[in-house]
């Protein structure tokens, strides 16, 4: 094997003990838990936004973004449930790039894991801790979960990771909402596979262990649109799209049926302005038909405090360094917008 062993990873136990979670954020972090949750089980008729910078690169510039959202959060609260987004591992389509704060503490420095794992814990305990807010993030290596595990709300399954067994499995034992996304493909028989097996009990090998996990039901659908082979994208928010999926998805017998509406990525060919008349759309369609509007509950944006994207070499505050996002000002009205036609 050509592996070059570069440090040892510390365990999980180790570095929640150097960077422990308070009881005062634990029980926010419960609280949170039973609100988002809610919404899920068809407790709640508020609804959700996922909402944050393409990748999570600068602890300032994120905490900032999520602390201003909590005043937003505020405003809406009796419609909306915001959800900051902190993704803190960036997929790549070929392997090249940044690869997202877990892996560079400092995007233009090398990558260092242990660094960025204590990173990652650190922004996402002060995220909370500044605003109240306990965020979303995307789990790329489902080894790293328990480094987050009592800090996280919501988290995503990608385009890319949603047919891998690994990730599957794992989600079948968490208890909070996991949205798995269709694949790059568009193929939704492929999603919806990936939520019944999220929701099904398994037994397998796990950080060491041989685990026995009771199943998710929380697992539930992210429409992102889709890439066809000679690499055009598909959007798949659409009225009529949002029906085929509803109509799938009630022929199975899942628990929580639940479709969440990526507005960027392929839904938007990454145009980013288009994301807030794509969420438009969406609540348009679920005022318009009944079966929609009991299954979907809930957007992602990207968005950030300065809109577009920069080099990684770039130094502009608070702007993407991956995809681009909406700004602050485009953010506000956005959301308020929503919890107004919600």
């Amino acid at each position: 094997m050509s592996f070059e062993y570069i440090q040892k990873i510390p365990a999980v136990d180790a570095i929640l003990e150097e960077l422990p979670l308070s009881d005062d954020l634990k029980a926010i972090k419960a609280k949170r838990d039973r609100e988002i949750t809610s919404v899920f089980k068809r407790e709640s008729d508020k609804f959700i936004l996922i909402i944050g910078p393409c990748s999570a690169d600068n602890e300032d510039a994120v905490c900032d973004y999520v602390s201003r959202l909590a005043g937003l959060q505020e405003r809406t609260k009796e419609r909306l449930v915001l959800i900051p987004r902190i993704y803190t591992n960036k997929p790549r389509t070929t392997g090249k790039g940044y690869k997202g704060m877990g892996h560079q503490p400092v995007p233009t420095e090398e990558p260092n894991i242990v660094r960025g794992l204590k990173a990652i814990r650190r922004m996402h305990i002060r995220s909370l801790k500044e605003s109240g807010l306990t965020a979303a993030d995307e789990m790329l290596y489902p080894g790293n979960y328990p480094y987050l595990a009592d800090l996280l709300s919501y988290v995503a399954i990608g385009a890319r990771s949603v047919e891998n067994q690994e990730h599957r499995l794992t989600v079948s034992g968490l208890d909070i909402p996991i949205g798995m996304k269709n694949p790059i493909s568009g193929d939704l028989n492929v999603m919806l596979n990936s939520v019944e097996a999220a929701q099904t009990p398994h037994i397998f090998c796990y950080h060491d262990w041989e685990v026995k996990t009771s199943g998710n039901p929380l697992t539930h659908c992210v429409m992102r649109g889709a890439m066809n082979q000679y690499g055009r994208s598909f959007p798949n928010y659409h009225y009529e799209d949002l029906i085929v999926l509803s109509n799938l998805y009630l022929k199975r017998d899942l628990s929580n049926p639940t479709i969440i509406v990526d507005a960027n990525h392929s839904n938007s060919n990454k145009v980013y302005q288009e994301q807030s008349r794509i969420a438009m759309e969406v609540i348009h369609s679920m005022r318009s038909s009944e079966l929609i509007r009991n299954i979907v509950k809930g957007l992602m944006i990207e968005s950030y405090l300065v809109e577009g994207r920069q080099d990684i070499s770039g130094n502009v505050y608070g702007q993407s360094i991956t995809d681009s996002c909406i700004g602050w000002d485009d953010t506000v009205k956005l959301v308020l917008k929503i919890a107004d036609y919600i």
